[in-house]
């Protein structure tokens, strides 16, 4: 019994990402040997995930609620230049999809159905519906998952309690210690729940329905590599000029390989939470900026609702100038900041995008559906994109900071 303990209290306490890797691939060999096995243990995956989805939006409001009720007077949290970061980044990404939606034209084979759900009708309706997030019952904000209300709510409630007694405010950071104590529990089953995740994944769906739609993949795939690996470095070492490789490296190895498999960037929050604090970030920075990177910080989304949108101009052989690619982009920037944090969340957006070159709302529909038939591998490396760079923006922020007051205390020093 003195032998076991020791190896479990190791496995507990081993590399988080070894595990996960070691899940991926026992769930690879399990649903190659064994099938049905593979789908029965499919529900590990799901209770992984609405665990996180569950513990989620309890930690932001508290977290948030908590940092800014706490928040010393003068201290500043570097919000401002992470927005101008997120913002940019996602209209980057739908920049770059325009590029490589142009380099390497796709064409579909239109399915015959169409998704059962109904998009928006313009750019209008979807600020609309954020508008009314913002103000919706923060009970029912917690209950639905509507991180947008929540931190709505978080934030008023933060700043009410700013001029609360220190005993107030200790009991709310008492219970975010606590909160974050449940959430680094249901962390450490990332591989157990990741297993049943890739278990019941290639059992039931595998490649084979992914094969007719190879070259839209790549397309994907290829825009959202270029943003992960040339654009993010790029804003980062300009907000930096430091080698920004292993930051990023760093936050696609943690953040990205969970985001993949549970493909939603809401249930990620907590992993990237944690992260921000290996990181040795800002608290007061991390605890408002991932939950509205959840939100707002789209890359992955623009990238998807452009390409999508770009393959359904092609196959329909409709004409597209500059100006009209650039309005794109500006449009598909905009709208993947009202993409649900959920799997799928993105490909509602799509007939919106396609009604700028007057695609009819059937065929936008159809093109949808072909999204959902490749969303095993398109939602998993979008919702990694989404994720991680959420950290990454972050941490370019904060260091940027530091190393401009660093100057300024050299500065004065030599003065």
């Amino acid at each position: 019994m003195n032998q076991t303990q020791p190896f479990l209290a190791r496995v507990a306490n081993g590399s988080l990402v070894v595990q996960i890797l070691v899940g991926i691939i026992a769930g690879i060999l399990l649903a190659s040997i064994a099938p049905e096995s593979a789908i029965s243990v499919g529900f590990l995956g799901g209770l992984f995930v609405s665990a996180l989805k569950a513990v989620a939006p309890i930690l932001v409001f508290i977290l948030v609620a908590s940092s800014i009720a706490n928040q010393k007077k003068g201290a500043h949290t570097n919000m401002k230049p992470i927005i101008m970061l997120y913002l940019f980044g996602t209209f980057m990404a739908a920049l770059t999809a325009v590029v490589m939606s142009f380099l390497f034209p796709t064409t579909l084979t239109l399915v015959a159905g169409s998704a059962n759900a109904t998009p928006p009708e313009g750019i209008a309706e979807v600020l609309n519906t954020l508008l009314f997030k913002i103000v919706d019952n923060p009970v029912n904000a917690l209950m639905t998952g509507n991180f947008i209300g929540i931190l709505a709510w978080a934030i008023a409630l933060g700043f009410a309690l700013h001029k609360a007694s220190d005993a107030t405010k200790q009991v709310f950071h008492d219970m975010s210690e606590g909160v974050t104590s449940i959430v680094r529990f249901v962390i450490r089953l990332a591989p157990i729940g990741i297993f049943g995740l890739v278990s019941n994944t290639f059992a039931e769906t595998g490649f084979a329905a992914l094969a007719g739609y190879a070259h839209l993949l790549a397309v994907l795939l290829g825009s959202m590599a270029v943003i992960a690996f040339v654009i993010n470095p790029i804003i980062v070492y300009v907000k930096t000029q430091e080698n920004p490789y292993p930051l990023v490296f760093k936050c696609i190895r943690e953040s990205g390989i969970t985001a993949f498999f549970t493909r939603s960037s809401a249930a990620n929050i907590p992993v990237n939470m944690q992260l921000c604090k290996d990181l040795d970030l800002h608290e007061d920075t991390y605890s408002v900026s991932i939950p509205l990177g959840a939100t707002i910080n789209m890359a992955g989304a623009a990238i998807t609702i452009t390409v999508l949108t770009l393959a359904a101009v092609h196959t329909m052989g409709v004409q597209v100038d500059i100006a009209t690619a650039v309005l794109l982009s500006v449009v598909a920037a905009v709208s993947a900041c009202g993409a649900s944090g959920v799997a799928g969340g993105s490909l509602l957006l799509i007939p919106l995008a396609c009604s700028l070159f007057g695609i009819p709302n059937e065929v936008a529909m159809q093109v949808v559906a072909v999204g959902f038939i490749i969303g095993v591998i398109q939602d998993s490396a979008e919702t990694a994109l989404n994720s991680s760079t959420d950290v990454i923006f972050t941490a370019a922020a904060c260091k940027a900071a530091e190393a401009k007051m660093v100057t300024a205390q050299t500065a004065q020093t030599r003065v």
